[in-house]
C-alpha cells in the first residue's frame, strides 16, 4: 500500500511539469505582444509631429499600458515557474527578486497592476469623454472602483495572513505553557 501512495505522489508532484507549457505559452504571447508594441510605437514615432497634446498623451498611455501588461506577464512566468515548477539555477544577472515572490505576493502584484492598467485605461477613456455617455463613463468608472477595492482586500487578507504567520512562530518559539 505504501508503494502505490508513493507513485501516486510522484505522479502527482512530476504534473507540476505540465506548467511549463503555460509558461511556455505565456512566453510565445509575450514576444507576439512584443511585436504589437512596436506597431504601435512606429505608429506613434510616424505621427507624433501632426498629433496634438490629447492624442500625443493617448498614444505614451497605450504604451505605458502595453509596459504594464508585458511586466504582468513576465511576473507570472517566472515566480510561477519559481512556485510550481522548479527554482532557478545560480546565473549571472538573475534578477534580485527571483523566488522570493509566494502566491500571496503575485496575487497582489497582480491586483496591482491590474488597478494601474484599469486607472491608465479610465485616464485614456477621461481625456477621450465626449466620444462615451454619461452611464458609460458612470460604468467604467464602477467598474475601475471595483478593481481597486479587490486589489485592497487582497492586500488585507495578505496582511492578515501575514500577522498570523508571526503570531504562530511566535507561539511556537515561547514553548508550551504550562
Amino acid at each position: 500500500m505504501k508503494r502505490l501512495e508513493h507513485a501516486i505522489e510522484s505522479i502527482i508532484l512530476a504534473s507540476r511539469w505540465l506548467l511549463v507549457a503555460f509558461y511556455l505559452g505565456l512566453a510565445v504571447a509575450l514576444a507576439i505582444y512584443a511585436v504589437s508594441f512596436g506597431k504601435k510605437l512606429f505608429e506613434f514615432v510616424t505621427t507624433v509631429m501632426v498629433l496634438n497634446d490629447t492624442d500625443t498623451i493617448l498614444k505614451i498611455l497605450s504604451l505605458i499600458d502595453a509596459a504594464l501588461v508585458a511586466s504582468l506577464v513576465v511576473m507570472v512566468i517566472i515566480s510561477g515557474y519559481e512556485n510550481f515548477v522548479s527554482r532557478f539555477d545560480n546565473h549571472d544577472g538573475e534578477v534580485h527578486w527571483l523566488g522570493t515572490i509566494d502566491v500571496g505576493s503575485l496575487k497582489i502584484k497582480v491586483a496591482s497592476t491590474i488597478v494601474a492598467i484599469s486607472s491608465i485605461h479610465l485616464l485614456q477613456i477621461f481625456l477621450n469623454h465626449s466620444s462615451y455617455t454619461a452611464e458609460q463613463l458612470m460604468w467604467l468608472t464602477i467598474m475601475h472602483l471595483a478593481f481597486v477595492v479587490s486589489a485592497l482586500i487582497l492586500a488585507y487578507i495578505d496582511r492578515l495572513t501575514g500577522l498570523t504567520k508571526i503570531g504562530k512562530k511566535g507561539d511556537e518559539a515561547e514553548g508550551p505553557s504550562l
